[in-house]
């Protein structure tokens, strides 16, 4: 269920990703014949694209199949004592993402808690460039064997290095801000600057992405969270929108749900 404040926030300040699809035809788009997954000239697996759960933002897919992100519910039982107590003073109106701070758990996996994201992969030789629409949102993952920065300072989607293991890219992401959020809407779901996360990305065939990851976070999880494998498929188009969040709109909106109701 949608949280209202967050909801009429968003809704006045960004664009529906979904929309590009509502808006030119009733009928589903034509279905990619599926094949073996592409790759790039140096023999790993090209994970370039756009990549989406297969519905808009309501939820629904082309054709009108159900598409249902998985509940935090899982995180939040990992919280420790201090943590629950924490978490039970928190709601929407402290969700940063009404000040249009991105979440942790960003990139391309944003689409695990949004069934209406929508992310692209960029690839090269050297590195994976992932985007997202949502706060027109970027992270730079090099694939070079090179490790994590020491002078990178902290950052709300952390310092990110990737490499091989077959044929899956694994990334390992460091150097948190504690001043966002896993996830956005409403669902209180803070971290510390202890945040951990490995993510792995295996390209199924021509069509599909899986999508595997682990957070860790000692300061305020009992133990790691092991998020369940996510399954994207390639979209209809080939590039992202970019949507722009205005924080200060989002704030006044904010500000006047939550204002006593003019009589």
């Amino acid at each position: 269920m949608k949280h209202p404040i967050l909801t009429a926030a968003i809704a006045a300040v960004l664009v529906s990703p979904g929309a590009r699809l509502a808006g030119q035809s009733q009928a589903p788009p034509p279905k990619a014949t599926a094949g073996a997954a592409p790759r790039t000239a140096d023999g790993h697996p090209d994970l370039s694209g756009v990549w989406w759960r297969g519905a808009d933002v309501g939820g629904r897919a082309p054709g009108g199949r159900n598409v249902i992100a998985p509940a935090l519910s899982s995180f939040w039982s990992l919280y420790t004592p201090e943590a629950q107590a924490r978490a039970k003073t928190l709601a929407d109106k402290d969700d940063p993402a009404l000040a249009c701070v991105p979440t942790a758990f960003g990139t391309l996996n944003v689409s695990m808690f949004d069934v209406g994201a929508v992310a692209q992969i960029v690839q090269t030789p050297k590195f994976v460039i992932m985007l997202t629409e949502t706060y027109h949102g970027f992270q730079i993952i090099p694939t070079d064997g090179r490790p994590h920065r020491d002078t990178q300072p902290p950052s709300y989607r952390g310092d990110a290095v990737g490499h091989w293991e077959g044929d899956t890219l694994v990334v390992d992401k460091t150097n948190f801000a504690d001043n966002n959020w896993i996830s956005a809407e409403g669902r209180v779901s803070f971290h510390s600057d202890a945040l951990h996360i490995t993510e792995r990305y295996r390209r199924v065939d021509a069509n599909t992405l899986e999508i595997e990851a682990t957070l860790e976070d000692p300061k305020v999880l009992t133990k790691p969270w092991v998020v369940p494998k996510q399954t994207l498929v390639l979209a209809p188009f080939d590039q992202i929108m970019q949507l722009d969040c205005a924080g200060s709109e989002s704030q006044a909106l904010v500000e006047a749900a939550q204002s006593p109701a003019k009589k």
